[in-house]
């Protein structure tokens, strides 16, 4: 991160959530705890209203907002192999 960004700036946080149907939703937050919710009660992203969030996989942090939507980006270019390389590289 550049020296110039405060901690504030930075509280953007990448994620992966693992969904009942075996797929991996990834997206960014400033509050995980209040996003999972979001996504459990459908008031979240339309890619789960087919589908139930069971578990954070991933996460991701120390991102501003840019940085963090260029590395949503690219974790959601990734095959499944490659997401669940990047989940295991956290455990």
């Amino acid at each position: 991160m550049p020296d110039h960004l405060t901690n504030k700036e930075k509280n953007w946080l990448v994620y992966i959530i693992s969904c009942s149907d075996n797929s991996l939703y990834t997206g960014i937050t400033t509050d995980i705890e209040k996003r999972f919710e979001q996504h459990k009660n459908k008031k979240g992203a339309k890619y789960f209203y087919g589908r139930d969030p069971l578990k954070i996989v991933f996460t991701e942090q120390g991102h501003d907002r840019s940085s963090a939507s260029q590395r949503e980006y690219e974790i959601k270019s990734y095959t499944r192999a490659e997401k669940i390389v990047l989940i295991k590289s956290e455990q």
